[in-house]
């Protein structure tokens, strides 16, 4: 080999190099949120590069330094990451601010999903929202209840239901201007006749996506527990490896009517860790 040669290929091997443990780096990235309760390090998943790369981001810039953890549901989640909750008054109702866009969702499931401890984007509702896409900043972690094998074969079937209403809406919306045409018309056959037939193509489109539980996600909500029921609608990006005692301890604070905290939890500060 010339020593031309040789030089172009260990640039190559270099190369390849950086890149593969750039990617390492990223891969092992956590976050410690450091708050007024204790600190709480969350891992970043590899599989959701978009909500990963943007958390970075923000704690980088120092987005989420002095921001509230506005919302807290006892057995549920603890919410944070509204811009608007830096420096808010007391009994200001929080819940709309972000940085000013939207994440793609970027569903890995059933490999991810809301056990205990996860870390997840928050977002609008599925009526202005369709699309399901993440807010820029705000995120929860989970809590959540325990819930035993009869338990969840309920769930199971509530949730099959639930695509079944998500599939119905959704081909009525497709229908609306057949549907305001009949109503227009006084034609009760036909809307009779059209709702009959949005309601089996509903089923037919939900029994193609039969809600079954995985074996990891009965064995991780039947011990530790979690929130099944928004399974595939959120984006779980990450989850809590150290500092589960601290989400507890803000999980059963007090709190008024909207769900917020009666006396500030605030996160201090964020930091990327290794």
């Amino acid at each position: 080999m010339t020593t031309k040669r040789y030089l172009l290929f260990i640039l190559i091997l270099s190369f390849f190099s950086m890149s593969c443990n750039s990617k390492k780096a990223l891969e092992d990235v956590k976050v410690k949120i450091e708050t007024t309760k204790g600190p709480i390090v969350v891992k970043l998943y590899d599989e959701t590069p978009a909500h990963r790369d943007n958390f970075i981001k923000l704690v980088k810039d120092g987005y989420y330094n002095g921001t509230l953890f506005h919302r807290v549901i006892n057995q549920f989640m603890i919410q944070g990451g509204d811009g608007d909750s830096r420096d808010a008054k007391p009994g200001q109702q929080l819940g709309m601010g972000d940085p000013g866009y939207t994440i793609p969702a970027e569903f890995v499931y059933p490999r991810y999903f809301h056990k205990k401890g996860a870390l997840a984007a928050a977002r609008q509702g599925d009526d202005i929202n369709p699309q399901k896409a993440s807010s820029g900043s705000q995120f929860y972690i989970v809590t959540g209840s325990i819930f035993p094998e009869n338990q969840m074969k309920q769930l199971e079937y509530q949730m099959q239901m639930q695509q079944e209403q998500i599939a119905f809406n959704t081909l009525v919306s497709q229908n609306r201007e057949v549907i305001m045409n009949m109503r227009r018309n006084r034609d009760q056959a036909g809307l009779q006749a059209l709702q009959e037939q949005l309601i089996a193509q509903a089923k037919q489109i939900a029994a193609s996506k039969k809600v079954t539980f995985t074996p990891e996600q009965r064995e991780a909500y039947s011990t530790i527990g979690g929130a099944p029921h928004l399974d595939g609608a959120y984006t779980v990006f990450g989850e809590v490896v150290e500092g589960m005692d601290v989400v507890e301890k803000i999980e059963k604070v007090a709190t008024d009517t909207h769900d917020r905290p009666q006396e500030d939890v605030k996160v201090i500060s964020m930091k990327i860790v290794k």
